[in-house]
């Protein structure tokens, strides 16, 4: 398979095992490119489509959870495959299908990639390839769909971008946490930094969404810390009885 030599094998079983990277061709029958999902009617008539498979009422709670989801996707292996492995893969939405794959009990979507190939960033140029590869996955890519869901749906934008940002947080701070080589946690380390603080032309955004979110973490009554969200994702609305992320909002310990 193409673009499975640029990697250790390692890498490769975390990035398709894990991050669920996949060839386009063996992508879900549920799956599209990024433009036709950005159709408003296409869009709106998939979230319909999803809901009832999914629990969810309606529209709003769809395209949250969705965006969940692909907020997973789409960060998880390309921006591991730029700090652990210090290769660039093509998340733009030409080289990106999108997938909603869902067995009713769990999602089953992947990130089918039109081509695996990557590039080696270890040459003088590896910030301007950063750059374009983070300007290309939000600003092309969670840019366009988010809009789109927020119009078909009402989901607040700032939800959708919430959700996406604790996925970031989670891949930098724990699925990332031990990484062998001492240059990859460099790399990680800097890499981390640098989403946090980038310009928001970079997200397509008026602001950062990745250090908009990034708070400090809260005492629990249990003795550990939690990073808390500002927003829910409704995740509740779609269980019966209501389960709650460990994150959500509505769990968070008031001040006295």
């Amino acid at each position: 398979m193409k673009g499975k030599s640029d990697f250790t094998p390692q890498a490769w079983a975390f990035l398709t095992d894990t991050l669920a990277l996949v060839s386009a061709q063996h992508s879900d029958v549920r799956a599209a490119r990024v433009a036709e999902l950005c159709e408003p009617d296409r869009c709106a008539r998939m979230l319909d489509q999803l809901s009832p498979i999914i629990g969810s009422p309606g529209r709003r709670v769809t395209a949250s959870l969705l965006s969940k989801r692909l907020g997973f996707l789409l960060t998880g292996a390309g921006l591991y495959a730029l700090s652990a492995c210090n290769r660039a893969l093509d998340v733009s939405s030409d080289n990106c299908l999108l997938e909603w794959a869902h067995d009713g009990g769990r999602w089953t979507s992947s990130l089918p990639l039109i081509s695996l190939e990557s590039i080696s960033l270890a040459g003088s140029e590896r910030e301007a390839h950063r750059t374009r590869l983070v300007t290309r996955l939000f600003a092309g890519v969670m840019q366009p769909l988010w809009q789109t869901f927020h119009e078909v749906s009402g989901v607040p934008l700032n939800m959708l971008w919430e959700n996406a940002a604790v996925r970031v947080y989670s891949l930098y701070e724990r699925r990332m946490a031990k990484l062998d080589d001492p240059q990859a946690r460099a790399r990680r380390d800097e890499d981390f930094n640098f989403l946090l603080t980038a310009p928001p032309a970079l997200f397509g955004a008026p602001w950062n969404p990745l250090g908009r979110f990034y708070y400090p973490e809260t005492p629990t009554v249990d003795g550990r810390t939690q990073r808390f969200r500002r927003t829910c994702c409704l995740y509740f609305k779609a269980t019966c009885p209501a389960e709650y992320c460990q994150s959500c909002p509505l769990l968070k310990p008031r001040r006295r």
